[in-house]
């Protein structure tokens, strides 16, 4: 356990009478492409949002690279190299896309960018251009959110998150809003981006199909706990998934 890159011990987090963590615990090693699955209050964006700052556990501990960030806030948590993107992608509508990726660099460098004056430094824009390139929307820099489509701006958020140097990676239901058609090219263009960064991948996902696809290995949430742990085909053949989890139990 002491050897994992992310690591949770016993995590608990309850909201009034409703529990949506239980002494969650897990290891994650570098270079893991791991995927989260769960109903809806499953535990599984909860499980995301302690890791990356923006909810604090009640109990256990949260580590990485072997130091204790519990309790760090999410600027904090950005800046040591844990990223996310979200379920609905944060976006400011008034800004360009290379005029967002631009405000989301100077953050995760840890300065404090204008909103309507984003740094326009040279290297800057490079570096902004470089990843935009690399999940193939450069074409769209100048464009305002209102002007793209559902997958250029789910793109958009998670080239934003990966800016600069990140070692672990959390998507929020990455593929969700996107047309049906586009999911799987999506998912390959994402992870190819993700790859050459060398990064952690931690995915949130409703679409079994994208889950066997992509993950090595598949956290079940139930509850609030996590009910199986394995490789994509042991836990969607687990008995306790397919009925909580899947509904495809006989």
């Amino acid at each position: 356990m002491s050897s994992a890159l992310l690591l949770t011990e016993g995590v608990n987090k309850s909201f009034g009478a409703v529990t949506a963590a239980r002494d969650v615990s897990v290891a994650v090693p570098s270079g893991a492409i791991w995927s989260l699955i769960g109903s809806n209050g499953a535990g599984k964006t909860t499980f995301v949002n302690m890791v990356t700052g923006y909810i604090k556990p009640e109990t256990g501990r949260i580590v990485f690279d072997g130091a204790d960030i519990t309790g760090l806030s999410p600027r904090q948590i950005t800046r040591l190299g844990i990223r996310r993107s979200f379920q609905i992608p944060q976006l400011c509508a008034e800004l360009s896309v290379l005029e967002n990726m631009l405000v989301s660099q100077s953050i995760n460098r840890g300065q404090k960018p204008s909103l309507w004056r984003p740094g326009r430094a040279a290297e800057h824009v490079d570096e902004a251009m470089q990843v935009l390139e690399r999940f193939r929307i450069a074409d769209n820099r100048n464009r305002l959110m209102s002007e793209l489509s559902a997958g250029v701006r789910k793109l958009l958020d998670i080239a934003m998150a990966i800016s600069g140097t990140p070692r672990v990676m959390l998507l929020d239901e990455p593929t969700s809003g996107v047309a049906a058609e586009e999911k799987f090219p999506l998912m390959d263009l994402v992870m190819e981006a993700l790859s050459a960064s060398d990064v952690t991948v931690l995915f949130v996902e409703h679409d079994m199909d994208i889950v066997t696809r992509y993950s090595q290995r598949v956290l079940a949430f139930y509850d609030g706990e996590i009910i199986a742990n394995d490789a994509p085909e042991d836990v969607l053949s687990d008995e306790a998934v397919q009925r909580y989890v899947t509904g495809t139990a006989k």
